[in-house]
């Protein structure tokens, strides 16, 4: 592994870690990111696949007494169950609209300007959310229902289109739905684990030929630092929002997805031929 490769390997999993739970598009930012340090192909993709998994091993660490009291609790206990099927529900529509369109939308959506585009119109739609009166309905996700569950889910899919966030989606979506900032949030995190571990092992299956052994420091390196920094993201932001709106990431977004169109726009960077 020599010094650049591990380089690109640490700044990669800083901004998976920083960014896959924040309302601000990590494969946006990844694109970016990769576009910019030149580290692009097939072997990124084996990479991605891998610091995604450091990222929800990170929320499954922080969350791993909810865990474990959901799964000791539901041979006999109905708020484990609930919970339980509600993470069923929301995960159905991604599962599906995945399947039928992932690689579609691979192939002309993960660009630079479409992921521009998606964090501006994200950014708008959020600061919307946080302005419009919220009617909380669930404070805490053991309440929530089958409906609330299977109207994330079916919200969560707009996060397969680069730039619109997955986590942003699910979380903006939840207190439209009714939820508190806490349960909107927490169910965000708990929904992502499904989400991304049946993406990295779809992936995963489908791409095995580009995992190779040679690559195998590079990737734990990535794996390593995605954890760390998922988890100082995670505490961050559960933190932060028991005092503050979304509005600082809305911000966040427009001002970067305005920066990247400006960029493109009077050819500061040529991101057409940078993709890839």
């Amino acid at each position: 592994m020599d010094f650049w490769s591990a380089l690109q390997a640490i700044i990669l999993g800083v901004v998976e870690g920083l960014t896959e739970f924040l309302p601000i598009s990590s494969t946006g930012h990844q694109i970016i990111v990769a576009d910019l340090i030149g580290f692009g192909g097939e072997r990124a993709m084996a990479f991605n696949i891998i610091i995604q998994l450091g990222a929800i091993l990170a929320v499954v660490w922080e969350f791993r007494r909810k865990i474990l009291d959901v799964v000791v609790g539901l041979p006999t206990q109905a708020p484990a169950r609930r919970f339980t099927a509600n993470l069923l529900i929301a995960f159905l529509p991604a599962v599906v609209l995945g399947v039928l369109f992932a690689d579609l939308i691979h192939e002309y959506l993960f660009n630079p300007v479409t992921v521009a585009a998606a964090l501006v119109v994200g950014g708008v739609i959020m600061l919307w959310a946080e302005r419009r009166e919220h009617r909380v309905e669930v404070d805490h996700v053991d309440e929530m229902r089958w409906s609330h569950a299977l109207k994330i889910g079916f919200i969560q899919c707009l996060a397969m289109i680069p730039g619109t966030s997955r986590s942003g989606s699910t979380i903006i979506g939840g207190l439209l739905f009714g939820l508190s900032r806490k349960a909107a949030t927490e169910f965000s995190f708990f929904l992502a684990m499904p989400t991304m571990v049946g993406a990295a092992v779809y992936s995963g299956y489908k791409y095995r030929e580009l995992f190779q052994p040679g690559d195998l420091p590079v990737f734990a390196l990535g794996f390593v630092v995605s954890f760390i920094f998922a988890m100082i993201a995670v505490r961050g932001l559960l933190k932060f929002i028991a005092n503050h709106s979304y509005a600082v990431f809305a911000w966040y977004r427009i001002a970067f997805g305005l920066l990247i169109l400006a960029t493109w726009e009077f050819g500061w960077v040529d991101w057409a031929t940078a993709h890839g």
